[in-house]
């Protein structure tokens, strides 16, 4: 029975380009498993965008002059761009500055608020004398007081993960330009979290499911005590305050944690309009058989697992996360991804110079799923190289020459099956089952693993039964061998699709397949004995030694301004 599946991805920040420390624990995983719950034949909407009201955004714009709107909807056509280049497959790339988000998170906000979820309070918050304004988030940082980094920001901590607010931060200091702001009063709307500690702290008993990661960061903040917080900031540059409800918010917004996460909810509201159907986002969001997928970093877990719950529970009617699936960091050569030191490798550069598939396999073979990994260069080079080319290009591209060079560039008849004949059919719908049970439960890394072994398998069967000897001497044997391997490349042309899609079809077109690989769904499509064979092409490009060290230098001259 088909089932509805709402896959949500993490709304980046647009005030830089992406690199791949920002799509390899999000967008990557995200797609494989909405590709697969595609294949199986659930109906899937996958939803994202940018976070076009995030502090990073008017910080830039502070700097280089401009408005906000001017930076977010610049980086926004870039991020949106690379998505659409790099194969996600989203049902809806959007962004948090539309009509229908700003409507849809003012109805939250005003919804929370007639159920009792909402008050008034006064607050002390910095304010920079020099520049006569209140700092919010990110433009003010400090030390962590549960952890001591230094360099802690007004909303969160990326060294422990705990969000914070302003007045928590230990010898606060504006980041524009380094002075100790001043505390002032000023009114904001609150949000009554505590409330939800008791409906939080059961929901999360349940999910014995998710990651030990997601699980104990979570329960570690329930047993902090939720206190309530601040959902609105003084700042020009957001989702409006509802004026016909509450007075004096003419210069402040909703705040961006609050808004945001909201963007979930009105992307699939927009998607369902578009999809003409406007109905269609109650399949996702009031069904309770219906499931969710959240997929991020892991600095974002408590406000999926706590704070959007929270504003869930409170809203009412609305189905709770099935699972958040958060991933660790990706490293660049040993150390961390820093926009503002240009210690990146960005996509828009990567993409104008190499093929997206290789990085799509490579990104997914070192998911940092329960510990920080590392992408370097030598294992692209290697992963490209020694696996996708000699592995699993390989396998296929020799299958195919045999064949089509001495069988009229046909599929052979099989003759009757022998013992390691079937022992290879037999793996190929083991490999699909597996592959199958490892990215319903969220292991990517693995599910990859097992279809690359498949492909091990048939290089084996080659080397063992070597066909280009015995069609020779035995041109019966030959052929069940080689239509034996032919369809164990169809077998991994489905296996490999959600990582590896445009490779995929590729296969499929080699196999002379008419339709998509998409439509065929989670099987092993057989080949038709004397279907014509296209003529063969490798399906990988052999990458030269020499771009480790290329790469290498081009990161070290960024740096330095000399790319």
């Amino acid at each position: 029975m088909s089932k509805n599946i709402l896959v949500c991805v993490a709304w980046p920040y647009v005030n830089s380009e992406p690199h791949l420390g920002h799509i390899a624990g999000m967008n990557v995983p995200a797609d494989i498993f909405a590709r697969y719950h595609r294949m199986v034949g659930n109906r899937v909407a996958m939803v994202s965008g940018s976070d076009m009201h995030g502090t990073p955004t008017a910080l830039r714009a502070v700097d280089e002059g401009v408005r906000p709107e001017d930076i977010a909807f610049k980086y926004h056509e870039i991020w949106a761009d690379c998505m659409e280049r790099m194969g996600f497959s989203y049902d809806l790339y959007t962004h948090t500055h539309t009509k229908i988000h700003e409507d849809v998170a003012q109805d939250v906000l005003l919804t929370l608020d007639k159920h009792g979820y909402i008050y008034e309070d006064t607050q002390l918050m910095p304010f920079s004398e020099s520049e006569q304004r209140f700092l919010s988030d990110r433009f003010v940082e400090g030390i962590c007081p549960a952890c001591g980094y230094d360099g802690a920001r007004g909303d969160q901590c990326d060294d422990c993960g705990r969000t914070l607010d302003p007045t928590d931060l230990i010898e606060i200091r504006s980041i524009r330009d380094g002075s100790t702001p001043v505390f002032k009063e000023t009114t904001h709307l609150m949000i009554k979290l505590s409330a939800f500690q008791e409906p939080l702290e059961k929901w999360v008993g349940d999910k014995n499911e998710w990651r030990p990661n997601v699980r104990n960061q979570t329960i570690g903040f329930l047993n902090e005590g939720l206190h309530d917080r601040a959902m609105t900031r003084d700042i020009e540059w957001g989702v409006p305050v509802p004026k016909d409800r509450f007075e004096g918010y003419d210069k402040k917004r909703i705040y961006v944690w609050f808004e945001a996460v909201i963007g979930y909810f009105s992307a699939t509201k927009a998607w369902a309009i578009d999809s003409a159907d406007e109905d269609d986002w109650q399949e996702f969001w009031h069904k309770p058989d219906a499931e969710s997928y959240y997929f991020q970093g892991k600095d974002n877990i408590p406000f999926h697992t706590v704070l959007w719950p929270a504003m869930l529970m409170g809203y009412g009617g609305l189905n709770l996360p099935t699972d958040v699936v958060a991933n660790e960091y990706l490293n660049l050569d040993g150390q961390g991804f820093s926009s503002s030191r240009n210690w990146a490798v960005w996509l828009p550069d990567y993409l104008e110079r190499y093929e997206v598939d290789p990085l799509r396999y490579y990104l997914a073979s070192i998911m940092p799923e329960t510990s920080d990994s590392d992408f370097t260069w030598e294992g692209f080079f290697a992963a490209n190289n020694n696996v996708l080319v000699a592995t699993l290009g390989n396998f296929i591209h020799r299958t195919l020459t045999i064949t089509t060079r001495n069988f009229d560039g046909k599929v052979p008849t099989p003759s009757d099956l022998g013992v390691q004949d079937q022992e290879v059919l037999d793996a190929c719908s083991q490999t699909l089952d597996d592959v199958a049970a490892s990215i319903e439960t969220r292991r990517f890394r693995r599910a990859l693993y097992q279809a690359m072994e498949l492909a091990r398998v048939g290089n084996r069967y080659l080397d063992a039964e070597e066909p280009w000897q015995t069609v020779k001497s035995n041109p019966d044997k030959a052929a069940t061998t080689l239509w034996t391997a032919l369809n164990v490349i169809s077998t991994l042309r489905t296996a490999f699709y959600p990582f590896i899609p445009f490779s995929s079809d590729k296969i499929h077109n080699l196999l002379g397949f008419d339709g998509e690989t998409a439509s065929d769904g989670w099987r092993t499509r057989a080949v038709e004995p004397e279907a014509s064979l296209p003529k063969p092409r490798p399906l990988f490009r052999k990458l030269d030694p020499e771009i480790v060290e290329q790469e290498r230098e081009r990161l070290l001259a960024q740096q330095t301004g000399n790319p």
